[in-house]
């Protein structure tokens, strides 16, 4: 199974923000939308990713305000990325090591969507479903093996 798998059925809704916009406004998009990351781009180019993560450590660095921080100063500015051709164990192990939970999917230099530790998790786990159903199937199907006679 591919990113691309997941890229398909969670379609192409995109966030993003600008390194320049305030943290704060980030925030109240994160909070409006439901999401846990934002994507940050400048110039059509991705440049770092804005996560509830980086969020909390700049409150905190700040001492517990938002205060006037820009985007650009909390955002992981090296942030995981993969391609739509990346398999998903290769995801998973990428996205384990680094403790990544959200990751940019990337395609010469264009930004093609971002996939979640959940998208993941669920893409794997719906893959096993499947396969478990498939076997069981298979199994209540097996053919009987004729009987031999009793002498």
């Amino acid at each position: 199974m591919k990113v691309s798998d997941i890229l398909r059925v969670k379609g192409n809704t995109l966030f993003t923000v600008t390194p320049e916009e305030p943290l704060s406004k980030a925030i109240d998009v994160m909070a409006e939308k439901d999401i846990g990351s934002l994507v940050v781009m400048e110039h059509g180019d991705l440049v770092g990713m804005l996560t509830f993560r980086e969020v909390i450590l700049a409150i905190v660095k700040n001492g517990g305000a938002v205060g006037g921080t820009r985007v650009g100063t909390a955002m992981d500015d090296h942030p995981l990325t993969c391609t739509a051709e990346t398999e998903l164990d290769e995801v998973r192990r990428m996205m384990l090591e680094r403790h990544a939970r959200y990751m940019p999917v990337v395609e010469q230099r264009m930004l093609m969507g971002v996939i979640s530790f959940y998208d993941v998790a669920k893409a794997v786990v719906d893959s096993q479903n499947f396969e478990n159903r498939m076997l069981k199937a298979y199994i209540r199907d097996w053919p009987g093996g004729e009987e031999q006679p009793q002498a």
